[in-house]
């Protein structure tokens, strides 16, 4: 196999180990094995995020769960906070993936998001998903 194509097979591996889509994210927290996380500061989270996940903001390092793969999320593809956030959870010994499409994409295919203690979900938008 020619060279530049094995770095670039290599960096693919790398990358779907390392990232998981919204519906493999959601299927491994509903089998338990997996718990998300928002990376994003304290008005983002008050604005809205992802029903059932936990706030790094208010918990830190400390206070996350170390028997489950971590996911990690920001708003969106246009944001890499979860990015640097799971690289130093990463180096902190903990599983961690990072959600493709963060929050955006999670509410866009219709999962279940919370604003003000309140639980709602999206007409899927079927740009995005092909669960609708």
């Amino acid at each position: 196999m020619d060279d530049s194509i094995a770095a670039r097979l290599a960096h693919v591996d790398a990358r779907l180990a390392y990232e998981i889509d919204v519906v493999a994210a959601a299927g491994a927290v509903a089998r338990g094995e997996a718990v998300l996380v928002d990376t994003r500061r304290q008005e983002s989270w008050d604005h809205g995020h992802i029903a059932g996940a936990l706030h790094l903001v208010a918990l830190g390092i400390e206070g996350l769960p170390r028997d489950r793969t971590l996911i990690v999320y920001g708003w969106g593809p246009g944001c890499n906070g979860a990015t640097a956030t799971a690289r130093v959870l990463l180096a902190a010994g903990l599983d961690t993936r990072e959600l493709f499409g963060g929050y955006e994409y999670w509410a866009r295919n219709g999962f279940p998001t919370e604003a003000d203690g309140v639980i709602t979900r999206r007409e899927p938008d079927p740009l995005v998903t092909a669960e609708y």
